[in-house]
């Protein structure tokens, strides 16, 4: 990453708007203990919010990696004993963890006006950070004809070789029914049903013996670069940072991208957690967010921000038009109904 992109910008927009709607008083000089999906995110926030909030609160921050659900969360809610203090989830974890008072209760009033936010931005326990996707990207090296939809991805025949995938049946399962021919707009009245799960399934099995799975958000992209994989599902930021950065030859297929928010939630009884919220106000004002795409290829979950952002860089951002054409958006309540049903048949068929 190039250096001079690495300084925040002093009296930025987003640093005034922010603090104008906090307390004038000082504050304390705590350390949050942040917990993200880490890698190429991590290191946008930390460039575009972390340091900014730090030089003007003196707020330092602790940060450490996951990859996602509820798990810890509901330990330290058990052992009354919460170490984070502000917590990266993802939609379907945001509303049950906020079901399950795993998460505090956020004012809206602590954001200012909010009229410019996108629909279903804003949930009772979290406020989104951006908006992001998952796409497949190929080793523009490997194609003389390179893959160019969802159905690709499936294509063994066409498109030799393994694939990276998250080992997850979300976006997996909407992936395997788009590429069986179901429209996005139709994905989630199919996969309701038993008969389009089992349908989902049996268009995975087709690719099984090839995929190689993945846990953590770093790893697709290095699969890519080490040749393991001739292309792989990934977060779009991850790629879009392996291209620009590192100089990858790597590519996006955005047909049948799967996208989604992703949250700022603080957790119950965090020791920080008044912290927390102001760190969280701050990062959700529309500078701040047109700021964290000038690190990574995330779009802002707020209008007002899209001005803000170069249009070079729209272009390479989920919600750009071209890109948007045959998107699906996560459906975030069946997924916080069904997730545990499903993935238990999940892991069950990873082992067939």
């Amino acid at each position: 990453m190039n250096a001079s992109r690495l300084k925040p910008r002093p009296g930025s927009i987003a640093t005034a708007l922010a603090f104008a709607l906090l307390p004038t008083a000082a504050f304390a000089a705590d350390t949050l203990s942040v917990v993200t999906f880490g890698g190429a995110y991590e290191t946008a926030a930390e460039n575009a919010w972390f340091k900014p909030f730090t030089a003007k609160t003196g707020t330092s921050f602790s940060t450490e990696s996951y990859d996602g659900g509820l798990a810890k969360l509901q330990a330290m809610e058990q052992a009354r004993n919460p170490t984070w203090d502000l917590v990266d989830m993802e939609t379907n974890d945001a509303i049950n963890a906020c079901d399950e008072g795993l998460i505090e209760k956020l004012d809206p009033k602590m954001l200012g006006k909010t009229g410019d936010f996108l629909p279903g931005s804003l949930l009772d326990c979290s406020v989104a950070a951006m908006v992001w996707s998952t796409v497949y990207a190929y080793d523009t090296t490997r194609f003389k004809a390179p893959p160019t939809t969802i159905a690709d991805f499936f294509d063994l025949a066409k498109f030799p070789g393994k694939r990276g995938m998250r080992k997850s049946p979300k976006a997996a399962l909407e992936w395997a029914l788009m590429a069986d021919g179901v429209a996005p707009h139709d994905v989630y009245k199919v996969l309701a049903t038993p008969d389009g799960v089992n349908r989902a399934f049996k268009k995975l099995d087709t690719i099984k013996s090839s995929i190689v799975w993945w846990d953590a958000g770093s790893q697709a992209p290095q699969l890519l670069a080490d040749g393991a994989v001739v292309m792989t599902q990934a977060y779009n930021g991850r790629i879009d940072a392996a291209v620009h950065d590192d100089k990858k030859p790597f590519r996006i297929v955005w047909d049948g991208q799967v996208y989604d928010y992703e949250w700022w939630a603080v957790p119950t009884g965090a020791k920080h957690a008044d912290q927390a919220k102001k760190f969280i106000a701050f990062s959700a004002q529309p500078q701040a967010y047109a700021d964290l795409s000038r690190y990574i290829a995330y779009a802002p979950p707020r209008k007002d921000s899209i001005p803000l952002i170069d249009k070079a860089r729209l272009a390479d951002l989920p919600t750009a038009p071209a890109n948007f054409k045959h998107a699906l958006q996560i459906d975030a309540t069946f997924w916080a109904d069904n997730a545990d049903a499903i993935d238990k048949r999940f892991q069950t068929w990873l082992t067939q």
